[in-house]
C-alpha cells in the first residue's frame, strides 16, 4: 500500500547547502518542511570539503555572497539562536599570491573589487607576509593579498547545526531515503511539481521543491527533461607533516597562484600541512562519492611544488590523504533560482567547490525565493538559462575554484 505524507515544501539533498536552506525556510514562517536525505544529514559531498572560508572572488557576485556568510559564520550561534551551535570557526586570515603577469594584473584587480565592497582586502609586501606565514618563502610573488577576515571551520558542525536549527524550527528531515522522481499535476505528467517519489514507495507531497541534490542532479534532469549542465569531478587532497615547520592554526589559509596546480593550503590537525590543487579534477562518468587513489605520482607531484614555495617541506611525510567530489558547472559557478518550464521546481546546485563557504546566503535566498519574498542579492546572475545565452559568470583566474 503506497503511503503518503504532505509538506508545503520540499528539499532533497541533506548536505551544507540542503539544510542552510530548510533552516531558512522554517526560520522565515514556513515550517512545514522536509528535507529528504538518502544517506545521513551531511554524509556526502559536505563532507569532504576542505571548509576554507574567504571573500575573496574574481566573479563580483560571489564576492558578496561570501561576504554576507562569512558574517554568519562569525556569529553562528548567535545567528542560529543556539548556545550551543559551533561551525568551529578558525579565523586565521587568508593569504593569496600571483606571479608577474596576468595572473598578477587579475590578483590586483580581485583585491580592487572586494575593497570596493567594503572588505579589508590588502596588498602587502614579502616581509609582511613572512611575518604571517613564517615557513614560506615569497621570492617569486610579484603581488601578495591579504584577507584578515577570513578561515576555515567545519563541515559537519555547521550541516548539523543548520540541521538541528531547523528540527527546532519544525522541519521534518528524513534520512535513509532516496528521492526517485518528481510527482507533477496534469494528465501527462507535465504540470505543476505536486510532490516527490521515493525508493519505500512512498509518495511526499508538497506544492514546492528545492534541489540541492550536487551530483545527483542528473537524475532531476532524467526525471525533467531539462538540460543541466554538469561535469562531476573528484580531487585529491593530502595532509603533509614536517615537525620542524608546522603549520599552526594561527598561520593564514593560503592560495598560490604561481604553482602549476594553483595549489591551495591550510593548516590541518594543529600542525601539519592540508593541500589540494585548485585546478579541474578526474572526471567521473558515474555518480560516486566512494573515495578514489591518490597515487605516488600525484603526491610527489603536489609534494613537489609545496616545496617551492615551503622548502622545509621538502622533507615532509604524507599524514593523511582523501578524496572529495565537485559538483562542476561549464563556468565554476552554481545554479540558483527556478527551473525554467517547471513551476513549482527551484535550483541549487553546481557549486564547482565554493558551496560551503557560500552556504549561509545560499540558504536565506533561496527560501526568499521559495516564499515569494525579494532576495536580498539578485539571483539573475546565477539562472540557468545563462549558458544557453552566452552569459557565463568567468572568473580573471581561469578554471579553478577560486573563480
Amino acid at each position: 500500500m503506497t503511503t503518503s505524507r504532505s509538506f508545503d515544501a520540499i528539499v532533497i539533498g541533506g548536505g551544507v547547502i540542503g539544510t542552510s536552506i530548510t533552516y531558512h525556510l522554517a526560520r522565515l514562517g514556513m515550517t512545514k518542511v522536509a528535507l529528504i536525505e538518502r544517506d545521513q544529514i551531511g554524509n556526502g559531498t559536505t563532507a569532504q570539503s576542505s571548509c576554507i572560508l574567504r571573500t575573496h572572488y574574481s566573479v563580483p557576485e560571489n564576492v558578496t555572497l561570501a561576504q554576507r556568510s562569512w558574517a554568519v559564520f562569525r556569529d553562528f550561534s548567535g545567528y542560529l539562536d543556539d548556545a550551543e551551535a559551533s561551525c568551529g570557526l578558525v579565523p586565521c586570515g587568508y593569504l593569496i599570491v600571483a606571479p608577474e603577469g596576468e595572473q598578477a594584473e587579475a590578483l590586483k584587480a580581485s583585491l580592487a573589487t572586494q575593497r570596493g565592497q567594503g572588505i579589508r582586502a590588502d596588498e602587502i609586501d614579502a616581509g609582511q607576509a613572512r611575518a604571517l606565514l613564517p615557513i614560506a618563502q615569497f621570492d617569486d610573488a610579484a603581488v601578495i593579498g591579504h584577507e584578515p577576515e577570513a578561515g576555515f571551520a567545519d563541515a559537519y558542525l555547521v550541516t548539523t547545526g543548520f540541521a538541528r536549527a531547523a528540527r527546532r524550527l519544525g522541519a521534518t528531515l528524513i534520512e535513509q531515503t532516496t528521492v526517485t522522481g518528481l510527482l507533477r499535476a496534469g494528465a501527462d505528467g507535465s504540470g505543476r511539481v505536486t510532490g516527490v517519489t521515493t525508493h519505500t514507495g512512498e509518495q511526499i507531497h508538497a506544492g514546492l521543491v528545492i534541489s540541492a541534490q550536487n551530483i545527483w542532479t542528473s537524475e532531476l534532469a532524467a526525471w525533467t527533461g531539462l538540460t543541466l549542465p554538469l561535469r562531476r569531478e573528484r580531487h585529491a587532497v593530502m595532509t603533509l607533516d614536517c615537525p620542524g615547520a608546522r603549520y599552526t592554526s594561527a598561520m593564514p589559509v593560503f592560495k598560490d597562484l604561481a604553482s602549476p596546480g594553483m595549489l591551495y593550503f591550510r593548516s590541518y590537525g594543529g600542525g601539519q600541512m592540508l593541500v589540494s590543487e585548485g585546478l579541474a579534477g578526474e572526471a567521473l562518468d558515474t555518480i560516486d562519492t566512494n573515495q578514489g587513489d591518490v597515487s605516488l605520482d600525484t603526491v610527489a607531484a603536489v609534494g613537489e611544488q609545496a616545496a617551492q614555495r615551503f622548502p622545509a617541506y621538502a622533507d615532509a611525510g604524507l599524514a593523511h590523504s582523501w578524496t572529495g567530489v565537485y559538483d562542476v558547472t561549464p563556468d565554476w559557478n552554481p545554479v540558483l533560482g527556478p527551473a525554467p518550464g517547471v513551476d513549482g521546481l527551484l535550483l541549487a546546485y553546481g557549486f564547482s567547490g565554493h558551496g560551503f563557504k557560500l552556504s549561509p546566503l545560499i540558504g536565506r535566498l533561496m527560501a526568499q525565493q521559495a516564499l515569494g519574498l525579494p532576495t536580498e542579492v539578485s539571483l539573475a546572475p546565477y539562472a540557468l538559462e545563462r549558458f544557453a545565452a552566452g552569459r557565463l559568470l568567468r572568473g580573471r583566474y581561469g578554471v579553478g575554484a577560486v573563480s
